[in-house]
């Protein structure tokens, strides 16, 4: 089942991922922006969190407005209980674990829910790179942020890690770069680690969890110019 999947949403190289989206403005934006990924965060202590019935109301937007959208659940370390809430609502895409969730977990969430995994990774130095590799074989797609800090949150932080601890590396899966990206900086950082995508979040807030369209539109684009020339 889950092969088929896979081969049923393979995407090409350069897709360009909003997160944390929880107002209907912030999900027009980024569709009319361009965006092929947006992400939904289930995690309160999140200052992007939203409840399951908040989620239902905008992705049914998102799918009104794009036949051809992905959607993303993000969540931490979640029981099966609420993840049964969050698919049987939304029907995501994608289920983003963005937690400490080991490579048997991701085996027991594919297997249970039938959804593909992005499983984040944090880095903050090599061996969080190799740590990486774990995932290759039971995730569908990495998605590689810097390591948060203790008492952090465990994404959209606006925190970038060295780059260079992941150019030419080989993840035996596509991932998208996060972690600290904006408009400003995303063409460098694609020129150096030539991700399968990327990822924002608070790169395109005017606060902590309050949505900028200009900047949602501003990143879109530059990300779009970034993934399209590393491509050639």
């Amino acid at each position: 089942m889950i092969d088929e999947i896979k081969r049923a949403i393979s995407m090409p190289r350069g897709l360009v991922k909003i997160c944390g989206l929880n107002t209907s403005e912030s999900v027009t934006a980024a569709i009319s922006a361009g965006a092929d990924m947006l992400g939904f965060v289930f995690f309160p202590k999140s200052p992007r969190h939203i409840s399951v019935e908040q989620a239902t109301a905008l992705v049914a937007q998102a799918r009104d407005l794009s036949q051809t959208v992905q959607i993303v659940a993000l969540t931490v370390n979640l029981s099966d209980t609420d993840l049964e809430a969050i698919c049987g609502s939304i029907a995501p895409n994608w289920l983003q674990l963005h937690g400490k969730e080991a490579p048997d977990r991701v085996v027991e969430v594919r297997r249970e829910f039938a959804t593909p995994v992005m499983k984040a990774i944090g880095i903050a130095n090599a061996e969080d790179a190799e740590d990486a590799l774990r995932y290759a074989t039971v995730a569908e797609r990495l998605l590689l942020d810097a390591k948060p800090t203790a008492g952090a949150l465990p994404g959209g932080n606006g925190v970038m890690f060295d780059h260079r601890l992941i150019a030419g590396h080989d993840f035996g899966v596509p991932y998208l770069l996060s972690g600290g990206l904006n408009a400003d900086n995303v063409a460098e950082a694609v020129a150096l680690t030539r991700p399968d995508g990327v990822d924002v979040s608070s790169g395109v807030e005017s606060a902590p969890g309050v949505k900028d369209v200009a900047r949602i539109h501003a990143f879109v684009r530059a990300a779009r110019e970034a993934l399209d020339s590393a491509a050639q």
